[in-house]
């Protein structure tokens, strides 16, 4: 999800905190008892051989030295640092190096929260998981807790909300974000992939596709919906979609499967 609105008392009490250190903190060693929560929550990262995970461990311990993460009213452990980063690191890992040149900071709230960026008592006021800022909120990041620890609870359900907004910044690197992610996807792809964000966009609205109904939303948010498809379950995109699975595969460099 994008949001563009103004939320003051984050910008006071954390993006001028957050941007005076991006990408001027030395990546620390990835903690050793870091791997085995990595293991048992990570299916991405077990599944890669060793030397790949070490690769994967690096790239984490890089994201967490550039991207300040704050808790907002909760105490950070490192679950929740381990996620963030493994969510960052999982779309661009098929490059060889990657930096979110595009984020300086993350909030992470303890359950869904509301359109003012507030974690309010009011359950049906609190209904968005993630978001990514523009404006005067660019380069920050807001995410969900629940939702961060339930998109690695189940590894085949299609959905993590941390890696489909990670999506939004990898689609936000040309300068626009709308689903066409130039500088990732080669432009002999642009036509045909415009052409089946359109033919796919159609069978989720007439009700005759697996594709996460929010994916319909519009082309950004397909894109990201289809990405957390790719990462969380690329054997059954392969047999169901495999045109976008085809075209994800070459844009994100890499075969999850």
């Amino acid at each position: 999800m994008i949001f563009t609105g103004i939320a003051f008392f984050i910008l006071i009490a954390f993006a001028a905190f957050a941007l005076s250190k991006l990408k001027t903190k030395k990546a620390n060693n990835f903690p050793k008892n870091w791997h085995n929560l990595m293991l048992k929550h990570v299916l991405f990262y077990k599944e890669l051989p060793k030397a790949k995970q070490l690769q994967f461990q690096k790239r984490m311990m890089v994201f967490l030295s550039e991207v300040h993460i704050e808790g907002v009213q909760l105490e950070l452990v490192d679950l929740d640092k381990i996620l963030i980063a493994a969510s960052a690191v999982i779309p661009v890992f098929g490059f060889s190096e990657w930096h979110y040149t595009n984020l300086s900071g993350i909030l992470l709230y303890p359950d869904n929260f509301n359109t003012d960026y507030e974690f309010s008592h009011n359950n049906e006021n609190r209904i968005i998981a993630g978001m990514v800022g523009t404006g005067r909120l660019e380069k920050q990041m807001i995410l969900s807790k629940k939702a961060l620890y339930h998109g690695f609870a189940n590894s085949n359900d299609k959905s993590n909300t941390a890696i489909h907004e990670f999506v939004h910044l990898i689609d936000k690197m040309d300068g626009d974000t709308d689903g066409v992610p130039e500088y990732i996807m080669k432009n002999a792809y642009t036509i045909p992939w415009l052409k089946l964000i359109h033919k796919e966009m159609q069978a989720i609205h007439n009700n005759k596709s697996d594709i996460r109904d929010y994916g319909g939303t519009n082309q950004a948010e397909f894109f990201a919906v289809a990405s957390e498809y790719f990462f969380e379950n690329p054997k059954l995109m392969q047999k169901k979609h495999p045109d976008l699975y085809h075209i994800l595969e070459q844009s994100f460099q890499i075969s999850p499967n």
